[in-house]
């Protein structure tokens, strides 16, 4: 069963509830989320956002780290260690960003953003490196072709699929994005 309710992580992912004028239904949304991340009943829509949050930052270190790489002549494998590194980064910093803005202090939120994304992220470079690796062609395939960038996107997108069950699974538990939750109300 979805749960609309959970809109509120749309735009930039973890901004607060700054739309929620009444109070007493902010609080009835609170215990609502909280009873779903306790039993473990999460939505798949709660889960795909909290996914493409990390696929976000994914894919922006990731086509940077292959921009730089490509740029200073780098080979496939400096250049792939470069861009999985820039995902991690990215994928943290989102995360980060909404944390730092709800007013929690730098070495906290850092925690937060470990526990909620690593595992996250860690799913996503390996399936996306992987297919990227594995695709016939791709690893030497340039920037400017557009049969890199289809590749990234189907390899992005199988990330994206199989990654959003580990979401579900984790915030259920009350761990990953269910985490970062907790820090904006």
């Amino acid at each position: 069963m979805q749960h609309e309710a959970h809109t509120h992580h749309d735009r930039t992912g973890h901004e607060g509830h700054a739309g929620h004028e009444n109070h007493a239904e902010h609080q009835g949304h609170h215990e609502h989320h909280g009873h779903h991340q306790a039993d473990g009943k999460v939505s798949w829509a709660m889960a795909a956002k909290a996914t493409l949050h990390c696929l976000t930052g994914c894919a922006i270190g990731e086509i940077l780290g292959m921009v730089i790489g490509t740029a200073l002549g780098w080979g496939n494998m400096q250049t792939m260690i470069l861009a999985i590194i820039l995902a991690f980064f990215f994928g943290y910093a989102l995360t980060l960003r909404g944390i730092l803005s709800a007013g929690v202090d730098f070495k906290t939120a850092f925690k937060v953003a470990l526990a909620a994304d690593t595992l996250s992220i860690a799913v996503m470079e390996i399936i996306d490196n992987g297919i990227i690796a594995l695709w016939p062609g791709a690893m030497d395939a340039h920037l400017d072709e557009p049969f890199f960038w289809i590749v990234l996107a189907i390899a992005l997108a199988a990330a994206f699929v199989i990654t959003t069950p580990v979401n579900k699974w984790m915030i259920g538990r009350g761990k990953g994005h269910a985490v970062v939750h907790q820090y904006h109300h």
